[in-house]
């Protein structure tokens, strides 16, 4: 239960700047592999799952409310049926390795637009409320 919590709290600091997040698994891949190519997909991969995090945890606060959480969720979960459907259609069988990595790196995009501009809001706020 120790180890739980303490993996919790872990997550929750690493979500609060996703970004640091994205710079050091930079640094980890690049200094091991010198691609920056794969250095940059792959924490763009893993910030997705810390921006899920913190994205939810911004419009909870800003809104009273876990909607996005669930629809950040139902988006995936709808995309990742359309892009399996069309592999399924196009080549006949489904790459679910792909699938996930398309996602991924969609969620990355969308995800971080959502961050900025919940961040925005947010400061905004606190601004308006001070």
């Amino acid at each position: 239960m120790n180890v739980w919590n303490w993996l919790h709290q872990l997550y929750t600091l690493l979500a609060l700047v996703p970004f640091v997040v994205f710079f050091i698994t930079w640094l980890i891949v690049y200094y091991n592999k010198r691609d920056k190519r794969k250095a940059t997909h792959l924490s763009m991969d893993v910030t997705t799952l810390f921006l899920i995090g913190s994205v939810a945890y911004m419009s909870r606060n800003l809104f009273n409310s876990a909607f996005l959480l669930w629809m950040i969720v139902l988006l995936f979960l709808v995309a990742a049926g359309l892009l399996g459907s069309m592999q399924n259609r196009l080549k006949g069988r489904v790459d679910l390795k792909k699938i996930a990595r398309t996602l991924s790196r969609l969620g990355f995009l969308v995800l971080t637009a959502c961050y900025v501009m919940l961040l925005v809001v947010g400061i905004g706020k606190y601004m308006l409320q001070s």
